[in-house]
């Protein structure tokens, strides 16, 4: 490879690899930090500065504290609805709205088109949205966090650019059969628009799984607390007494810090498995969606 290119090309090779290397570093540290100080032995942990590469001494009463409490069994279980019954009803809308908005000769399209992205620039705001809540019965409801957010616009862009790349021949064949919208839509459309599925379902998973905001907005009952939140209370209010309950005030402190570097690591590994089963499908899906030659 080296001996076909001249000495500049070969430094700027070498210099692409060394800050991609560089980055990586950066970007992986602070994970196994967290994951080396959760399986850490909390007093060697409070002890410690500096650097980590391993865990300090081996345990998993954090893991063990975290897995009792109850809330947040109670927040997985929250977040799961939200996240399976949101991106369900987020797909399903955008899908729909992007093959209307995809279709040529749709009256008005143009219109709708530049009314729906006129939402991506200016909203009324958190106080109106919260009246639009309210007034439609949803506070304190694990919907509230679900049915206002059914559609991301610029998922929607996406969507709907994927979909005019497909030729318009196949829905008219599709026609000339006796197939109707719905038809074409869910037999023909997204089957050949797969790639950007995958891309749009690890858009709105990753969106539903790190929401805690609304929630907090939403949401006054504990017993509803998606897992994100339980996770700011426990990280921001520095919320483990009941993870700790039976130990020393000094041992609750030392026992604490382990117990929110679990937390974080309870909270991120899932979403992190998910990415690996559509890496193959987001370089394509994104180009795809975001690319109109």
């Amino acid at each position: 490879m080296y001996a076909k290119t001249g000495s500049g090309e070969r430094a700027f090779i070498i210099t692409i690899y060394v800050v991609l290397s560089a980055l990586v570093v950066v970007t992986l540290y602070p994970l196994l930090y967290v994951a080396f100080a959760s399986f850490s032995d909390s007093s060697q942990l409070i002890a410690h500065r500096g650097f980590m590469y391993k865990p300090l001494g081996f345990s998993l009463e954090a893991y063990k504290s975290v897995f009792n409490n109850p809330g947040i069994i109670k927040g997985y279980g929250n977040t799961l609805f939200i996240l399976v019954a949101g991106v369900s009803l987020n797909l399903l809308l955008t899908a729909i709205a992007a093959y209307v908005l995809s279709r040529r000769g749709v009256m008005w399209n143009s219109l709708f088109t530049i009314l729906i992205v006129f939402t991506m620039f200016f909203h009324g705001g958190l106080v109106p949205l919260y009246l639009v809540v309210k007034g439609a019965g949803l506070i304190d409801s694990l919907w509230a966090t679900i049915i206002p957010f059914a559609v991301s616009t610029f998922n929607l862009i996406i969507m709907r650019t994927s979909f005019q790349a497909i030729p318009e021949s196949l829905e008219e064949s599709a026609k000339i059969d006796g197939a109707n919208h719905l038809t074409i839509l869910f037999r023909i459309v997204l089957p050949l628009s797969m790639p950007v599925v995958a891309v749009m379902i690890l858009y709105y998973a990753v969106e539903k799984w790190n929401a805690w905001f609304y929630a907090s907005i939403f949401l006054k009952d504990r017993n509803l607390f998606p897992l994100q939140l339980v996770l700011r209370e426990i990280l921001i209010a520095n919320s483990t007494d009941s993870m700790t309950a039976g130990a020393s005030s000094g041992d609750q402190f030392k026992i604490g810090e382990t117990i929110k570097y679990a937390t974080i690591m309870v909270a991120t590994v899932p979403i992190l498995a998910v990415y690996p089963f559509v890496q193959k499908y987001f370089v394509k899906g994104v180009m795809i969606g975001a690319v109109k030659g």
